[in-house]
């Protein structure tokens, strides 16, 4: 099971920091991911960082947003900043192995 948090409402410009929470084992040996949805659109690939923590971003957000995690807290992180209109979404965390989604959080970037 993966526990999305940390959405919210933001300026444009400002920044969050989103964080899922894995239970169950092996959360060290996964690729973990973000995947975001926009109203309207179809669900668009953020970034993913490996077991060996080797990541990559999709050019929307490179340079903007930065993917980490700490193995001994079951947790994958999600740093935003510089944050856009676009980038208002619910954001997804997803463990690729198993293809285990969260339930989401919605971050909405706004003045």
């Amino acid at each position: 099971q993966l526990v999305e948090s940390g959405g919210g409402l933001v300026q444009p410009g400002g920044f969050l920091r989103l964080s899922c929470t894995a239970s169950g084992n092996n959360f060290s040996g996964s690729t973990m991911a973000w995947y975001r949805q926009a109203p309207g659109k179809q669900r668009e690939f953020v970034a993913t960082i490996t077991a060996g923590g080797a990541t990559n971003y999709a050019n929307s957000v490179k340079g903007r947003f930065t993917i980490s995690r700490d193995n001994a807290k079951n947790t994958l992180y999600l740093q935003m900043s510089s944050l856009k209109p676009g980038d208002t979404a619910v954001y997804y965390c997803v463990r690729l192995e198993t293809n285990v989604w969260g339930q989401g959080t919605q971050v909405t970037v706004s003045s």
